[in-house]
């Protein structure tokens, strides 16, 4: 696979801004031969889906020329129910909150990316950066969910301390399965 298409697959997965320097490091290339494909990518993708930059990051998005179709397929599915993957994400976050993707995605077993933001968009949660990782954020429950929920704080969620007991030994364990799966490889 070329590097162009590498760095079409990880936008994709990643599904949120990365950094030209992140890029590079998982490529193992310099930054110029980075931003020399993403350039190809950017007279590639003229379709519906482009490539945009800003300053030092890149992100795979929509054609602003769709976006009155967009803005209609966000205000059509904000005034729909919530399915069931929504439901899952939005419960982790309320039980684990705050937690960051990775964690997420290691919890549900998929990418979370489309998920999260539909969340942020109907407004039900907060992204905040991560003090302890510069280059990722946490997401937790608004206070306008807390209120819709009818509770002034998460803890007053039904079985609130045994479920978020339940969801830490669970991310202790993928956390702990991601370490010993490095460690066997080296």
């Amino acid at each position: 696979m070329n590097l162009d298409a590498k760095i079409e697959s990880i936008l994709f997965y990643k599904n949120e801004p990365v950094k030209i320097r992140s890029l590079s490091k998982i490529l193992t290339v310099s930054e110029q031969e980075i931003s020399q494909a993403v350039e190809r990518l950017k007279i590639r993708l003229i379709g519906g889906i482009v490539i945009m930059t800003k300053d030092d990051e890149v992100v795979l998005s929509t054609n602003p020329e769709a976006s009155d179709l967009i803005e209609k397929l966000i205000k059509d599915s904000l005034n729909s129910e919530l399915g069931k993957a929504a439901l899952d994400t939005l419960t982790i976050i309320l039980y684990y909150g705050p937690i960051t993707k990775a964690e997420i995605d290691n919890i549900r077993g998929v990418n979370s990316g489309f998920i999260l933001r539909n969340l942020l968009v109907r407004g039900l949660i907060d992204r905040i950066q991560n003090d302890r990782d510069q280059r990722s954020f946490l997401y937790r429950p608004t206070f306008e969910l807390l209120a819709y929920l009818g509770i002034k704080e998460v803890g007053e969620l039904p079985e609130y301390d045994e479920l978020k007991k339940t969801l830490g030994v669970r991310l202790s364990d993928l956390k702990k399965g991601e370490t010993d799966n490095k460690e066997s490889q080296n």
